[in-house]
């Protein structure tokens, strides 16, 4: 809403950074990330395209480059720990990603990076800029840049669900059913953030920039506070 709002002008320009050494450390059965259909990008990509296409609106094209660094993988997690995974999919993918209303988001996404400082989502506008939490969590910190402002300042939470809450997605569904509309995280939104991915891939491996065949509507924001009817019977 604070886009929206014009807290930051215009869109412009977004960042997202999945920066990880992989599952192979903490999963108990890691080997299906490796494998055709996993990788970074497969793996938490919805949670960074969706956030993205949330905030602002589908894309229109997109450009890639991948490699697969590291051809075989230990497993150091139990119960498997010291089995090998041959990798056959790439684990680090790097896109840049155009919008249909004109901003575009570099998105890298990887699982060969042992520690990283990185954001894990900006947005910049005209006037400002946008610092968020990971979009696979339902908390912390909203930072703002106004353009003539000295320093980022924080914005605070509209109320809402902002502990760990994974059953939010099925409660709107449930909700709109019952009202009639369209609930948030619908087929379309994610046959489009699917259709995003596999572009990615495909432009990655035949060197070229690839227009999006899908399209979908960008999500209404999500305001809903206890007492608000979203979790009533």
């Amino acid at each position: 809403m604070l886009i929206d709002g014009g807290a930051i002008g215009e869109p412009v320009a977004a960042i997202a950074h999945l920066l990880t050494r992989g599952t192979e450390r903490s999963h108990p059965d890691p080997a299906f990330y490796y494998k055709p259909g996993g990788g970074p990008l497969f793996d938490m990509g919805p949670d960074y395209l969706t956030a993205l296409i949330a905030l602002l609106g589908p894309v229109r094209s997109v450009v890639g480059s991948s490699r697969l660094n590291f051809p075989e993988r230990i497993i150091t997690s139990q119960p498997r720990a010291g089995e090998r995974i041959i990798v056959e999919v790439p684990t680090h993918v790097a896109a840049v990603v155009e919008f249909v209303r004109g901003a575009i988001a570099t998105l890298v996404t990887s699982f060969d990076v042992w520690k990283s400082n990185a954001p894990g989502l900006e947005i910049h506008g005209s006037d400002g800029s946008l610092s968020l939490p990971a979009p696979y969590t339902f908390g912390g910190v909203v930072q703002l840049y106004r353009a003539g402002e000295t320093t980022w300042r924080e914005t605070p939470l509209l109320p809402g669900y902002t502990a760990d809450t994974r059953g939010i997605g099925v409660a709107d569904m449930a909700t709109a059913m019952r009202s009639g509309r369209q609930h948030r995280v619908n087929g379309g939104l994610a046959y489009h953030v699917l259709d995003v991915m596999q572009a990615i891939h495909e432009a990655a491996a035949e060197g070229r920039r690839l227009t999006i065949g899908s399209t979908c509507e960008r999500p209404e924001p999500f305001v809903a506070h206890p007492g608000s009817g979203l979790f009533d019977d």
